[in-house]
């Protein structure tokens, strides 16, 4: 266990957000937040990174140009900072170059890849490098890699010395064990980390065997529990488009019946879940408070909850949008 924050009979003020996909400007508006409400622990639940490379491709009479949501652009190097704001600002990543290295990415798919990859390791590096810089050092910070985070960023976390890889591990909030995972279980997208829901089921049980008490615990899980309407999504076609009924997309529960069984069986005081980002809100299940937050990335929104819990109880549960 990686002890925190001391007594139970402390408050602690808990932050939750998740679902960022590569958005820099919600990243820094989440340690922004975590410093202003003054949070004990901070905490990241899943899909940190993004999805996408956007090359600003630097031509020969010095000018950038770049193809960025349906339409091509051309900036000299006035608006070269603004454009790359742009790109970041709504989760792609973008990717500084020239005419020679996009001709070669365009003849190799390989190559595509290893400039992502690249590209979004240094940017991860570079957004843990702002946890020194705006979040006090008394609040600690919990990154969980999410389904869509490729395996090298759990390394990338877990040797950096201002964060917390929450993946497996059992975390002292304030005398409350936490467990995290961001395993899913299976979605149309066939994403990095998804398995049945049998073989999650039983990584959820590896988890919850190493608790001491799971009934003051955390789950930090991002899977909603199915059927608890955290989890409501498009029902999708073949072609993985929505599907309308009289005129409204038509929405069914995605979330994970391992997660849901868990949470029944153990009653933890919290759950804390994502990855299903129309479905904000919170419920309970039993005697289990359970929060999604939702995700507004492409937008540049912060969606997050404050959770304040005083011994085994939650005296603040808190919706914060901005």
């Amino acid at each position: 266990m990686t002890p925190l924050f001391g007594k139970k009979e402390s408050t602690a003020k808990i932050l939750f957000a998740t679902d960022m996909h590569g958005s820099e400007g919600v990243w820094r508006k989440f340690l922004n937040a975590s410093s202003m409400v003054k949070a004990d622990v901070a905490i990241s639940g899943g899909d940190l990174t993004g999805k996408m490379i956007v090359p600003v491709v630097e031509t020969k009479d010095g000018k950038y140009s770049y193809y960025f949501l349906g339409e091509n652009h051309l900036v000299d190097s006035s608006g070269l900072e603004k454009a790359l704001k742009d790109i970041r600002g709504i989760g792609y990543y973008a990717y500084l170059t020239d005419e020679k290295r996009v001709d070669s990415m365009r003849k190799d798919s390989l190559k595509v890849d290893e400039v992502f990859m690249e590209v979004m390791q240094s940017t991860l590096k570079n957004w843990l490098n702002l946890i020194q810089e705006k979040v006090p050092r008394e609040t600690q910070v919990i990154v969980c890699p999410g389904n869509d985070d490729r395996f090298p960023v759990d390394d990338i976390i877990r040797d950096h010395k201002d964060v917390v890889n929450g993946e497996g591990k059992v975390i002292d909030v304030c005398g409350h064990e936490m467990i995290s995972t961001g395993w899913t279980n299976p979605s149309p997208w066939k994403t990095t980390r998804e398995e049945s829901e049998e073989e999650h089921e039983e990584r959820l049980e590896r988890y919850v065997s190493q608790l001491k008490d799971p009934k003051s615990a955390i789950f930090n899980f991002h899977s909603p529990p199915y059927q608890s309407k955290l989890d409501d999504a498009p029902l999708l076609d073949e072609e993985l488009n929505p599907i309308l009924q009289a005129g409204r997309v038509e929405m069914v529960p995605v979330g994970s019946k391992a997660v849901r069984k868990m949470i029944e069986k153990y009653q933890p005081l919290l759950g804390l879940h994502g990855h299903i980002h129309e479905a904000s809100g919170s419920i309970r299940i039993g005697r289990t408070h359970c929060v999604n937050p939702g995700s507004e990335y492409a937008e540049g929104i912060l969606r997050a909850f404050l959770i304040e819990l005083k011994a085994n109880k939650i005296i603040r549960l808190q919706r914060i949008e901005g």
